[in-house]
């Protein structure tokens, strides 16, 4: 049990929050006719040249939700640079949560794309080297891009309880949204098929969106079954070495450390359970996640 009370930890996380937003510098750059923006805070006396951990957010989510605030904070505090990226999510210099009233049609793989072109961006700007960080489906996504994308300048991964396929298979669907998801894979590939891809389909769920609409493409981007939307199936694909943090008390990603174990070798594929903490990490469990990924990358960097 931790010692800290409960109600100093808040007035302390909420300073620490508000103090990381203000210290940030927000950059953007264009990307295939939209505007994409991002947060660069720099550890006291670094440049670009000390390198830089890149870090993606979860599904819908976005680059100013606490925990990513907060996850800036102790990395600066450790002297690491951070450029903490929104992806667009089709929308021109998006802000805050992806709001549910619009019409989806982004497509998971556009994630990738944007994370290569601010790696060209920091590349640009002098980083001698750059982590990728990801968390939840930001974080299958960071991999996805570790996967099939190679760049010299990128020296680790770190993963921070990535999705996997179960948070899309048709278990997932039924028991989120309360139906099935097969008859409406269907529909958007059937559509897809037809050329239709941008065809709309109405109420239907999408990840954190439980009545929305998407196009098929997206649709089918996101549930279509695809191996490429599971972590650990891309793992083996990396070239450079990868930390894995897993919640142990996580509801959203489940049974992770089980499906990460036959991969693990202690060496090019590490992973540390952050025992009690849940998805977001909440709790000052995000102190703990840094504790394990700033171990790590000392031992990446020696």
């Amino acid at each position: 049990m931790r010692s800290q009370p409960a109600v100093r930890y808040l007035c302390t996380m909420a300073f620490c929050v508000t103090a990381a937003a203000v210290a940030a510098k927000e950059v953007t750059l264009q990307h295939r006719g939209l505007t994409l923006n991002a947060d660069l805070e720099f550890a006291t006396g670094k440049t670009f040249n000390a390198g830089m951990v890149l870090i993606t957010h979860g599904a819908l989510a976005h680059r100013e939700m606490e925990f990513i605030v907060y996850l800036r904070k102790i990395f600066k505090d450790k002297g690491y640079n951070t450029l903490a990226i929104n992806l667009s999510l089709g929308l021109n210099n998006r802000h805050g949560m992806y709001d549910c009233r619009l019409t989806h049609r982004h497509h998971n793989d556009n994630a990738i794309h944007e994370i290569g072109a601010w790696v060209d961006w920091l590349k640009k700007q002098g980083a001698k080297n750059i982590t990728l960080l990801g968390h939840s489906r930001g974080g299958a996504q960071t991999a996805l891009y570790a996967a099939e994308r190679d760049d010299d300048l990128l020296n680790a991964v770190v993963l921070l309880a990535p999705a996997v396929k179960e948070n899309t298979d048709p278990a997932a669907y039924q028991q989120r949204y309360q139906r099935e998801l097969a008859p409406l894979l269907r529909q958007a590939q059937q559509l897809l098929e037809q050329g239709k891809g941008d065809a709309v389909l109405e109420h239907i769920g999408l990840m954190t969106c439980r009545d929305t609409s998407a196009t098929a493409g997206a649709f089918v981007s996101y549930y279509g079954q695809d191996p490429r939307l599971d972590t650990p199936y891309l793992i083996p694909k990396f070239k450079i070495p990868v930390l894995v943090v897993i919640a142990g008390g996580d509801s959203v990603v489940v049974d992770l450390d089980k499906k990460l174990a036959p991969l693990a070798d202690g060496k090019r594929v590490q992973m540390n359970v952050v025992d009690g903490a849940d998805h977001l990490f909440r709790d000052l469990y995000t102190d703990d996640a840094v504790d394990a990924i700033d171990e790590f990358l000392k031992t990446v960097h020696d």
